[in-house]
């Protein structure tokens, strides 16, 4: 990992990065999947179907240039 020359420190990036790999390495699927359920469970409770509508589209509007660009 390159390090921050200036002092010798991680930027956030790769303290994420190493982060991300140990809680991989230490937790399972389930893990994943119970974490995951929490916090749709929790977006579901900060926002409204207007909320959902939008992202919904968002998504359709990335897959169909995804469909296109093929």
């Amino acid at each position: 990992m390159a390090q921050n020359r200036k002092n010798n420190k991680m930027s956030l990036e790769e303290a994420g990065r190493k982060g991300g790999k140990t809680t991989s390495r230490n937790h399972d699927k389930e893990f994943y999947q119970e974490i995951g359920e929490k916090g749709g469970e929790a977006t579901s409770r900060n926002h409204d179907k207007e909320f959902y509508e939008d992202i919904g589209q968002k998504g359709g509007n990335e897959r169909a240039r995804q469909r296109d660009n093929k």
